[in-house]
């Protein structure tokens, strides 16, 4: 986890707890192919599993990542015991009102995207602390481009009905990765899903095949609470992590990412990608070097320097 190692190597002695793979363990337990546990039973026995680490680990700060399954009565518990509890919500614009209505319950709050910031700060402070890499994942050694163009993130239906219109050139090598449950056997994008289509695809073996790449794309999601929640500001982990692999890329235009990569292409219209990757493989010093321009705009992102931002706001 990016987070956890960023703080370690800030100084800070860290012990992380799992709760969704500890969830996961509990809801999948059978016995004689029955299930032992229902979801909120689950849930349950992982929360005392928690309160349980606390009473051991005795930490000063509790940092929850995303808050999924994360009620607001087991913050409030934790609080309850003296700890200072930070809450990194790394779903923003989309998931706002969720998250606006856990950060209530926190003593900071971290935002990926200040679109909503405001709503933020009417509840809890908080701040905005961009998305990171980890270098020690995401770097351009040992790259060699096996793929013309890859996509690692979730199927949501904007993306599919976005990628299901790409006219992809016939000799093409595409790769798409991770959850992908959403398209059938008679999707186009079918025969270029490389994993199971309900499995996603860990940081590292990502970082692999973003080097593996001639080309790639950042489309963001158009789902959300709410419609007037879909447009961020922000730019997302993709490019960030993209950028690090040294990868060429089209993006999805946004106010940040229009400042940081100038020197990479926007790519609004299913029709342009093929254009584009027609282009990253005929101009291949052209692509490496606004790839590198990337790279160096990203290169202080790390998970080291926003644990220290972090630090210096919580003063400790």
């Amino acid at each position: 986890m990016g987070w956890t190692k960023g703080l370690a190597k800030a100084g800070v002695t860290v012990r992380e707890f799992n709760l969704n793979k500890r969830l996961e363990l509990w809801t999948r337990a059978q016995i004689d192919g029955t299930n032992l546990f229902n979801f909120d039973a689950a849930l349950d026995i992982t929360k005392e599993g928690l309160y349980g680490q606390l009473w051991a680990f005795d930490p000063d700060v509790v940092v929850i990542t995303s808050g999924f399954f994360t009620e607001p009565e087991m913050i409030d518990r934790i609080r309850s015991k003296g700890k200072l509890v930070v809450m990194i919500h790394t779903e923003s614009p989309y998931e706002d009102d969720r998250q606006v209505a856990l950060a209530a319950h926190c003593d900071v709050n971290v935002v990926n995207d200040p679109t909503n910031i405001d709503r933020f700060n009417q509840v809890a402070p908080t701040v905005y602390i961009p998305h990171a890499y980890d270098p020690d994942v995401h770097h351009a050694r040992g790259g060699h481009r096996k793929f013309d163009f890859s996509f690692i993130g979730t199927g949501y239906g904007s993306r599919v009905e976005w990628f299901e219109q790409v006219v992809w050139p016939s000799d093409a090598k595409v790769l798409f990765g991770g959850n992908w449950q959403t398209i059938d056997d008679g999707s186009p994008l079918a025969p270029f899903v490389m994993t199971q289509r309900d499995e996603c695809v860990d940081n590292t073996e990502t970082a692999a095949i973003y080097r593996s790449t001639v080309c790639s794309l950042n489309r963001y999601r158009r789902e959300a609470d709410r419609p007037e929640l879909a447009e961020g500001w922000s730019m997302g982990p993709r490019e960030v992590e993209l950028a690090a692999c040294g990868v060429f890329f089209g993006r999805d235009p946004r106010p940040e990412s229009d400042q940081v990569f100038p020197m990479l292409p926007v790519v609004e219209h299913p029709g342009e990608l093929s254009d584009l990757l027609a282009w990253a493989k005929a101009h291949p010093d052209l692509r490496q070097r606004a790839a590198d321009e990337a790279a160096a705009a990203i290169a202080d992102r790390t998970f080291e320097n926003n644990a220290k931002r972090l630090l210096d706001v919580l003063d400790v």
